[in-house]
């Protein structure tokens, strides 16, 4: 008889938990420490949120990234008072159509929805002007938009969406890295970054540089 997986733990206590490529449909069959700081739960079949994450008082980083998670799964995170602390949360490559609310983690500094079904970057007006890292790659979006407010941005990746115009960037003084290839862009306009070290335009509908001295 195969007896069901389960996660044994060393003596001392676990901050960092690592249940990755496990293809778990569920976690009923995983312990979750309460001082947990770590949680990565990359490559499963999860399609529900455990309850028993939402009462990880010490939890920075979540990693949902390869599950099957859509809109209405995701959801009742933005109702998780204990995970105001967070700074990490990774949503890619899942099965969402919409940007979920995280306005309760005012501490988030890096927020991931790529490879998603994502149509529209609205929702993002609710997520903390903390966030150094935005990535909305592989999506359907068609607009940049309600992400001014978010003036730390130091990396912005909306590659391979279907956007058409660079516009409302003139807030990100401290962005370093932009990533929009393949896209529809015709123009290019950095709206006055200074700090920007890295952009990539590859594989749009450019019919000149000229911009990319501004």
């Amino acid at each position: 008889m195969i007896k069901p997986w389960r996660l044994i733990y060393p003596p001392s206590p676990v901050s960092i938990l690592p249940a990755s490529s496990f293809q778990l449909p569920d976690l009923d069959s995983v312990e979750l420490p309460p001082n947990l700081i770590d949680l990565d739960l990359t490559t499963n079949r999860l399609s529900k949120l455990d309850s028993r994450i939402a009462i990880l008082f010490n939890l920075r980083k979540l990693s949902f990234r390869q599950n099957l998670f859509n809109d209405a799964a995701i959801e009742p995170i933005s109702s998780w008072e204990s995970l105001t602390g967070l700074e990490e949360l990774i949503l890619r490559d899942n099965k969402l159509t919409k940007i979920p609310d995280v306005g309760i983690f005012k501490k988030l500094l890096v927020f991931d929805v790529s490879f998603n079904e994502i149509t529209s970057l609205q929702g993002l007006s609710k997520a903390s002007s903390t966030i150094k890292e935005l990535y909305v790659s592989k999506n359907e979006v068609t607009k940049m938009e309600e992400i001014d407010h978010l003036h730390e941005l130091q990396i912005l990746e909306l590659g391979s969406n279907r956007l058409r115009v660079m516009e409302n960037l003139q807030n990100f003084t401290k962005l370093q890295e932009l990533w929009l290839g393949r896209n529809r862009i015709k123009v290019i306009n950095l709206c006055g970054l200074s700090c920007i070290k890295k952009i990539s335009l590859q594989s749009n509908r450019l019919t000149s540089m000229i911009g990319l001295d501004a």
